[in-house]
């Protein structure tokens, strides 16, 4: 008795698939808004974080 080792050939594409037919996939432009702020808060963070290192380094 022998079991396959191959895997399974792949599956063949559905007609229905229609790529260029999908909605976009963007979030709301609040959404974006919101993630723009936090992207800057971020920024802002790491910033705050390395001139604070460097001061407590100089003391």
């Amino acid at each position: 008795m022998s079991t396959p080792t191959q895997a399974p050939p792949p599956a063949e594409p559905h007609a229905g698939d229609m790529l260029w037919s999908d909605p976009e996939d963007e979030p709301p432009k609040d959404l974006q808004d919101m993630q723009n702020t936090l992207r800057r808060l971020g920024v802002v963070l790491a910033l705050v974080m390395v001139v604070l290192m460097i001061v407590l380094g100089v003391r």
